[in-house]
């Protein structure tokens, strides 16, 4: 007995409370000392995880994780605030639709120019594409668990596991030290997203509250959720328009589009980036979701005024949903009833503005798959016989 209680002392001494590596990050104020080339710090990292030298693996991997952290907020800063700059006397180019456009995104160039100018992480070299795909694929956190698991922090060598396994459920050899970790008593405390944002706290609050039919708390942890998920999108959407490395030179128009093309990519990816894990469970269709939640707590409080578009906004996102439908057709049934206009009816101006930003980006991003990417020698046939023959008209 006595020799298990020094083994569980030792166990738990190891599960000392988890500080992510963001609790020393700050964009505003990011340490001057810590500022260096992100592919250099991430190279170091490495290069002493070969060398088990665990300590300073730990180190730099951690820094590593806050330059690219502050590399994508610096992004999505300039572009956020330089996203609605406009030429100041637009009326001058009404006849000219080409240098109307173009001097918009010359503006904005500027713009982005002098913001970069002013923020740190530009004045690094920028990382190699290869370096970002890791960070977003969290492939630091592969190395981390075990840096500090031969460090013996327990604690963070499980959430660093937990984070990784999110983006890699399927990954072998992290399962099995994740079920290692889970023999361990005092664990699961530990399982941690390291990259949690704060949205999913507030959802996970939120479906808490409304488990409890605590109705009012739910609705408004839930109205906070959504308020905040949107303001993540877009600056996952805007960190996307982030530097591009150029690699073939091509005429002026196709340049533009394979560089936007790309952005596409990237800005498509941010919905199913954003999508929570909860509980080891994907939550699919998230905003859809919360709307779900939002509508049944509103009913119960009989607010149904604010109940029915809830349903509408979910409805944009799973139209054939029966459940919901019904709801639609109950609501209409009984609008004398609770004094409902027309307007009720309507989804949520967010809800629509999210709907239609997504829908139109996976068509653009289709679009370019389908007609951009590779060259379909029977359609540029066509299309020059095409041209050919209006120009002898």
């Amino acid at each position: 007995m006595a020799t298990l209680s020094i083994v569980l002392l030792l166990v738990f001494a190891f599960f000392a409370a988890v500080q992510a590596q963001y609790e020393k990050y700050s964009f505003r104020s990011f340490p001057r000392q810590e500022l260096m080339p992100l592919d250099s710090a991430y190279k170091y990292a490495l290069d002493q995880y070969t060398n088990e030298k665990w300590p300073e693996t730990v180190e730099y991997l951690e820094v590593s994780l806050r330059l690219f952290r502050l590399l994508k907020d610096s992004e999505a800063f300039c572009n956020l605030n330089c996203s609605s700059v406009r030429l100041d006397d637009e009326q001058k180019f009404e006849s000219f639709p080409e240098l109307h456009v173009f001097g918009n995104i010359m503006k904005r160039a500027q713009c982005l120019k002098r913001c970069k100018h002013g923020l740190p992480a530009f004045r690094q070299t920028m990382p190699s594409r290869e370096t970002v795909e890791d960070f977003e694929k969290r492939e630091p956190y592969k190395y981390l668990q075990f840096a500090y698991f031969k460090s013996e922090n327990l604690a963070k060598a499980v959430s660093a596991a937990h984070t990784f396994l999110l983006k890699h459920p399927d990954d072998e050899m992290m399962k099995r030290n994740m079920a290692y970790y889970k023999s361990l008593p005092g664990v699961e405390d530990h399982l941690k997203d390291l990259e949690t944002k704060s949205y999913e706290m507030l959802f996970i609050r939120a479906v808490r509250a409304y488990n409890g039919d605590n109705y009012r708390t739910s609705i408004s942890d839930m109205e906070l959720a959504l308020r905040d998920f949107f303001k993540v999108y877009d600056e996952c959407l805007a960190a996307a328009e982030g530097s591009r490395e150029i690699r073939d030179f091509r005429d002026l128009y196709p340049s533009i589009a394979d560089h936007y093309s790309e952005v596409l990519d990237r800005k498509v990816k941010c919905e199913s980036e954003l999508t929570p894990v909860v509980g080891g469970f994907v939550v699919e269709k998230f905003v859809a979701t919360m709307y779900h939640y939002l509508q049944f707590a509103f009913y119960k409080l009989n607010d149904i005024k604010n109940a029915v578009p809830c349903v509408a906004s979910y409805l944009l996102f799973d139209p054939s949903d029966e459940v919901m439908m019904n709801n639609m057709v109950y609501y209409q049934y009984h609008k004398d009833k609770w004094g409902l206009t027309e307007e009720d009816f309507l989804p949520r101006a967010e809800a629509v503005r999210y709907f239609n930003q997504t829908r139109l980006q996976l068509d653009m991003a289709e679009f370019s798959r389908q007609h951009l990417q590779s060259d379909d020698e029977g359609e540029v046939l066509q299309f020059l016989d095409e041209l050919l023959a209006a120009d002898e008209k």
